[in-house]
């Protein structure tokens, strides 16, 4: 990663106790992982950060690529829970950064969730889900500005007035403030040094996998495929969700969160 200095994290932490940390997706902000924080107890201090180039975080130094931002992540990681004990929990790219700071730097992580991760950033390399709607709703989707819904129509599948509402209030906010030049550099570099799971050998820590039968973008086979490193992990797989699975269909999402929080150290 560039000697340059690096971007503070903005970031908006609930509650106390012990720390969750999380990470976002490409092209939105913490908001889209702060609608799934009432899946988590009392006792524990959830934190939701702002990569750098997303949201209220300023983006990387050049090159910016998957690396740096992972390398990023980690130094941020350690800076807000310095020597204890912490979980973390990713979704989509935020899925392939935590599984690769795991790999690096595994001391004091207890658990992880990933939802919806990137398991291997070449996208043509994905065994990737066909994109279908079982319940199309065209009262709202003929109605939708085309600006505003492209994501919505192209990565969910639930296309219910009440997952509208969800995605215009997590995830449409963030997509505004990307810096779309420091996503094309991104881009441009979209690869880790290492696979994660050959650094990380085994985890015998609580791990839950959440994905979505109809998601194109990552899939659901190339996450069950990462089972035999994680002793105990518990993997879902959500029907009637695509690549936002925790948009279409929250309350199962929140469900296998909770589970999977109840098995952190108090």
């Amino acid at each position: 990663m560039s000697s340059e200095i690096q971007p503070e994290p903005f970031s908006v932490v609930r509650g106390e106790g012990f720390p969750i940390v999380f990470a976002h997706g490409m092209g939105i902000d913490h908001r889209s992982m702060m609608m799934l924080d009432d899946a988590f107890p009392e006792g524990t201090k959830r934190i939701y950060i702002d990569l750098p180039g997303f949201g209220k975080t300023q983006a990387l130094p050049e090159p910016g690529g998957l690396q740096d931002l992972s390398d990023w992540l980690r130094g941020t990681v350690a800076a807000l829970v310095g020597e204890q004990d912490y979980a973390l929990v990713g979704n989509s790219m935020g899925g392939a950064l935590v599984r690769d700071l795991l790999g690096v730097r595994p001391e004091h992580l207890a658990g992880m969730a990933l939802i919806a991760p990137v398991v291997d950033p070449v996208r043509a390399h994905r065994k990737v889900a066909e994109h279908t709607v079982n319940n199309p709703n065209e009262a709202l989707t003929e109605t939708l500005p085309e600006s505003q819904s492209f994501d919505f129509l192209q990565m969910g599948v639930n296309q219910s007035f009440e997952a509208w509402r969800r995605y215009q209030r997590f995830i449409l906010p963030g997509t505004r403030l990307c810096d779309r030049e420091a996503t094309m550099r991104l881009n441009a570099s979209y690869r880790l040094d290492a696979n994660p799971e050959e650094r990380i050998g085994v985890f015998a820590g609580p791990v839950a996998i959440i994905c979505g039968r109809q998601d194109q973008i990552v899939g659901y086979e190339d996450q069950r495929d990462l089972l035999p490193h994680y002793l105990n992990a518990v993997y879902t797989v959500v029907d009637d969700a695509g690549h936002n699975v925790h948009i279409d269909q929250p309350d199962i999402v929140r469900e296998a969160l909770r589970d999977w929080a109840g098995l952190l150290p108090a």
